[in-house]
Parts: structure tokens; C-alpha cells; sequence
């Protein structure tokens, strides 16, 4: 797998940027809609901890994070990441991700998977990607299988949450093999959500 280096990435109205410290102001204002902070099974920095949250994501030698943008408008519309970068056996995870309420349920989540895979198989050269989020986390569940991705099973008690209780932990992962259907799916799913959007 080819090093994992910063990018700008782009595609249906949306840019993926490296995150860096002049995405605070972004960043507070997206978790706020919506106060994405106060839900206990997701990672969204409280409006006081956005700068440590940058510092920690640029400080982490195994990962990569992005601030997701609206092209147009230049909002900050939230987070995401390539995590638990393994470049020795062609692994990376897809994660820390996040977005302002009023783009949840929209083409913004597979717009960027669809950039996140697309460089990670086609540039990157990855073997497998892969993606984990809380047991009690049952809308990422549905997200994460609606993009094809198979569930490999369950890390037991494995990492804390928010409020000091420790998760289960659902793992999943899609192979370099299982990527072209997948893409070929993503890419007609937009097709279709654009084309709701225009009647």
C-alpha cells in the first residue's frame, strides 16, 4: 500500500480537506447543530474541546483526519478519518466520523465514503478497508451495511465512551476484491438520490 498522505479530495459538492486548527470555528458550529456532543455512543467534541479535538487528531501517528466541507459555501459540515493505518499488511479504517444534523440522511455520508474508498483502493492501493463503531450504535450499523460493507464480528468490552462505560465494539470491512460492486452501487445510489432531489 502506498503511504498515506495528506489529500484534498473532492467530489459531488463536497471537499475533504486535512483537518488543521482553522477548522475550530467550522468544526463548533457543525457539532452544534444538532448538539452531537451530548449523544454518548459518538466521539463529537463538546464546543470547548474542538481545539484538543484537532490537536489529538493531527498528533495520532496513525491517522489521517479530514474536515468535511460544503464546496459552495465553505461550511464546515463535520469530520471523518482514516485511522489505524497498517500500510505493512494494506489496511486503514474509515472512522471518527461525523456530520451537523441537518446533513444527516442527505448524499453527504456516501458522498464521502464513496471518496474515502475510492482513494483508498484506487491511489492508495489498500487491500482492505475497514470500519467499527458502537454495539449500541444501531444507525451507524444500518449505514455502514447499506454500504456493502461485511461484518467481520464483535470486539468485546473493548474501548470507553463519553460517559466512562465501556462498548462492544461491531467490526466490519470491505476487500479490494468486493470494492468495483460496490462502487458500481454507491455511485447508482447518488444517481437516485439526485434524481429524487430534482422532482
Amino acid at each position: 500500500m502506498n503511504a498515506v498522505l495528506p489529500a484534498t479530495l473532492e467530489f459531488n459538492g463536497l471537499r475533504l480537506e486535512p483537518l488543521a486548527p482553522h477548522h475550530a470555528d467550522g468544526l463548533r458550529a457543525a457539532a452544534g447543530d444538532g448538539e452531537l456532543w451530548t449523544l454518548r455512543v459518538t466521539s463529537v467534541p463538546a464546543p470547548h474541546e474542538t481545539a484538543a479535538y484537532i490537536a489529538t487528531a493531527l498528533a495520532a501517528g496513525d491517522r489521517l483526519a479530514f474536515a468535511v466541507i460544503d464546496a459552495r459555501s465553505g461550511q464546515v459540515l463535520g469530520s471523518t478519518s482514516y485511522h489505524d493505518i497498517l500500510p505493512a499488511v494494506g489496511r486503514l479504517e474509515i472512522g471518527h466520523t461525523w456530520y451537523a444534523r441537518r446533513v444527516q440522511r442527505s448524499h453527504v455520508n456516501t458522498s464521502c465514503k464513496l471518496l474515502l474508498l475510492s482513494h483508498a483502493f484506487d491511489t492508495l492501493g489498500a487491500g482492505v478497508v475497514g470500519l467499527r463503531t458502537d454495539c449500541e450504535n444501531l444507525a451507524s450499523q444500518a449505514a455502514i451495511e447499506r454500504l456493502g460493507a461485511k461484518k467481520d464480528g464483535m470486539l468485546r468490552h473493548h474501548a470507553l465512551r463519553r460517559d466512562g462505560t465501556v462498548r462492544d465494539t461491531v467490526m466490519y470491512s470491505i476487500l479490494r476484491s468486493e470494492w468495483p460492486g460496490i462502487k458500481s452501487a454507491l455511485h447508482a445510489r447518488l444517481e437516485r438520490h439526485a434524481g429524487a432531489r430534482a422532482c
